[in-house]
């Protein structure tokens, strides 16, 4: 049960005079390559609510950016970080390791597709598992391409920074990047020339040309593909096309990366986004949602792909953290025990049908696409499906000061996607679809 009121409430103007008092102290200390979406500051977070110093509480469309998928002080995670924080903070799980290490990992293996034997390596940030993945892959095939796809966003460190497809705000004035990098089409079915019921198709015809061609397949260590592209603007691959690129994989000696990182851990409605067309992936990573908030993420695959690397070869001072670990513990036992898969899926029968119903009424969007709680609306110019970047960020900043925080994405920054905690209640979300509803009306 939720300690915080789960109402929707503005007292002052946005932002209130002690996030402004805040602001101030934040622009004088923290460097400005750090943005934020909303210049408000969180004092309490919980259920579907966040709270801010100033008192108003804002629908939590966001989680977090698909992290507090139990919600942002779930009981579980409390318990069991609290207990781990009082026995110890870090030994280093290279120097003396510890259960709940061990734990995590038998959880993943577990949860993870495929019934083949598996093993897991934890980090601390999901660009770190991307990065781990890459190094794993290399190790078992003894070969040095990494074949990523057209609107994919895996991280801002070296390696992934080459691997994320979108130039700004991620790449820009950041490089030289990391070599043997190589993209290829995805199959973003809205956006597909001879429409999206020919984009599964066409568009892995044409990747895995592209690969032959330009790269020969028997020099790709990986291919990384998130089965709903994220960043990108929560793009579902038009069906076929994941199954395709798998078995080209399997075909070639190629390792399969599901980065399941934002969309992993109950988020579209299954444990994992790439079940939803059977796939069962060589190598999965993960992170955002497996810790209720905490730094955790996880590279987890096929066991004798795992043990490649040398002894030594895996690792990082903090990664795999015990209370970090402990608080994954609570999160996957608040998620098998409230059943979020269920819950994600109500969240879909609830929000899609509305933004249907809007897209008929308003229409710059474009398009509604998503699957369970990872749901996102296209905004376009009338007649045309042109993006339109300036209204998404109008509907934004009108849903802000209403008092629902709702983020945008998207290649060319015309998406508003919705990813509210799996806990939050039905009445908060038809509250926060009303408020974007009058947004859109009066705009």
């Amino acid at each position: 049960m939720s300690t915080l009121p789960q109402e929707r409430r503005v007292v002052t103007a946005i932002p209130g005079p002690k996030s402004q008092e805040l602001q101030s102290r934040r622009t004088a200390s923290v460097a400005a390559g750090v943005g934020s979406v909303m210049p408000v500051f969180a004092a309490r977070a919980d259920g579907g609510i966040v709270e801010d110093v100033d008192g108003n509480r804002f629908i939590d469309f966001g989680s977090g950016i698909a992290v507090t998928t139990v919600g942002a002080s779930a009981e579980a995670v409390v318990r069991r970080a609290s207990a781990q924080l009082a026995d110890f903070t870090h030994t280093c799980f290279m120097v003396t390791p510890y259960e709940g290490y061990v734990e995590v990992a038998e959880q993943l293996a577990e949860l993870t597709p495929g019934d083949h034997a598996k093993k897991s390596a934890l980090f601390n940030s999901g660009a770190e598992a991307v990065e781990n993945a890459v190094k794993i892959a290399r190790a078992y095939t003894k070969r040095t391409a990494v074949v990523v796809f057209d609107h994919g966003y895996h991280g801002r460190t070296n390696l992934t920074m080459a691997l994320t497809s979108k130039n700004m705000p991620y790449k820009q004035g950041f490089g030289p990047f990391a070599p043997e990098v190589y993209r290829v089409p995805v199959a973003y079915g809205y956006r597909w020339p001879t429409g999206a019921e020919n984009a599964g198709a066409e568009a892995s015809a044409q990747a895995i040309d592209q690969i032959n061609k330009q790269i020969g397949a028997e020099n790709v260590a990986a291919i990384i593909i998130e089965p709903v592209l994220g960043e990108g603007g929560f793009i579902e691959p038009a069906k076929g096309f994941l199954p395709a690129i798998r078995q080209f994989a399997s075909d070639n000696g190629i390792v399969f990366v599901a980065d399941e990182i934002q969309s992993g851990f109950c988020r579209t409605g299954q444990w994992f986004a790439c079940e939803d067309e059977g796939i069962v992936p060589d190598l999965i990573t993960t992170a955002k949602g497996i810790a209720g908030g905490l730094p955790l993420s996880a590279v987890t695959g096929r066991a004798e792909i795992m043990d490649a690397a040398h002894s030594g070869g895996l690792g990082g001072t903090y990664g795999g953290n015990p209370v970090a670990c402990a608080g994954a513990l609570g999160a996957i036992e608040t998620m098998r025990e409230l059943d979020l898969n269920a819950k994600a899926k109500r969240i879909e029968a609830v929000m899609k049908p509305r933004l249907t119903a809007m897209q008929e009424k308003f229409d710059i969007i474009g398009d509604v696409r998503g699957r369970g709680a990872m749901i996102a609306i296209e905004l376009v110019k009338s007649g045309t499906k042109e993006p339109h970047p300036e209204a998404t960020a109008q509907i934004a900043k009108a849903c802000h000061a209403e008092g629902v925080l709702v983020l945008t994405t998207g290649t060319y920054g015309n998406v508003v996607r919705f990813l509210p905690p799996l806990v939050i209640g039905e009445e908060l979300l038809t509250d926060g679809l009303d408020v974007l509803e009058a947004a859109f009306a009066a705009l």
